[in-house]
């Protein structure tokens, strides 16, 4: 199946460890060889990173490995192509403009034959999960204007995920800068890492780290995976139709939705 990775935090924080844990599965420790994205927000705006190579093998992805981009909100993905051709244009996290900012989205899972309700926001590729998050955002401008309250956005938007769940697996990333929202369909897991900080050490790469030796007492980090990224680090799973929203590295709201247990023939195609 593709991969998620999301991180929320308090402050600005980098995503070097986990992103070389996760990169290490796209092709390599894993099958997910049919491209990766990853968006980091600055402020109001967000810096994107997109290829349709192999993570494994990515020269831009070792940029990314390498070099400490600091943002307070992540996503990430990395892709087994099961609809749509591989392309520039299928690889997650999709990105529109909504209400003067950018929304990001990745997707693990798929929804047979989905296509987007008509509006303003059209799929440039052919993936179920681009046509998935128009048809979310045309949904979300058709029942709001931009001085919609969070709580309400938020109905709709699990309203919505679980809908999408409930027509084949949907696994989510969404994120706003302010906030990251997560839904799980099969499978998904959370890790919090605050003071005391520890070493911890990657699954699928021989490395290690101290966090803290780079990081303050104050410092608050959540990273939200498809499967845990470390060995020596207990993980929190999701359960099936689970969803939390992420704020400055804390679940500021959670619950969970009634939804299909979905099986597949072949998972790895997922």
């Amino acid at each position: 199946m593709c991969e998620l990775l999301a991180m929320s935090a308090n402050t600005p924080t980098d995503l070097c460890f986990s992103f070389t844990g996760l990169a290490r599965r796209g092709g390599a420790a894993g099958p997910h060889k049919d491209g990766w994205g990853v968006a980091f927000y600055e402020g109001r705006g967000v810096r994107v990173f997109h290829d349709p190579q192999p993570s494994a093998d990515s020269r831009i992805a070792e940029i990314v490995q390498t070099q400490p981009i600091k943002s307070r909100a992540a996503i990430c993905h990395i892709r087994q192509a099961n609809v749509g051709c591989v392309g520039l244009e299928n690889t997650h996290p999709f990105i529109r403009e909504l209400w003067g900012r950018y929304w990001t989205f990745a997707h693990n899972g798929q929804l047979h034959g989905f296509k987007a309700r008509p509006g303003v926001y059209r799929p440039v590729g052919d993936t179920d999960s681009e046509h998935i998050f128009c048809d979310l955002l045309n949904r979300i401008r058709a029942e709001y204007t931009p001085e919609v309250a969070d709580d309400d956005l938020l109905r709709t938007v699990v309203a919505a995920s679980a809908e999408y769940a409930r027509q084949g697996v949907f696994n989510l990333l969404l994120s706003n800068g302010r906030w990251v929202f997560t839904f799980c369909s099969t499978r998904m897991v959370a890790i919090t890492r605050r003071a005391p900080f520890g070493p911890a050490r990657l699954k699928d790469a021989d490395v290690t780290v101290d966090f803290e030796a780079v990081t303050t007492p104050r410092d608050v980090v959540s990273v939200i995976a498809t499967e845990a990224l470390t060995s020596d680090e207990r993980w929190d799973d999701y359960q099936p139709g689970e969803w939390r929203m992420w704020q400055d590295g804390e679940v500021v709201a959670c619950g969970r939705e009634s939804i299909p247990r979905w099986s597949h023939p072949d998972p790895e195609r997922l």
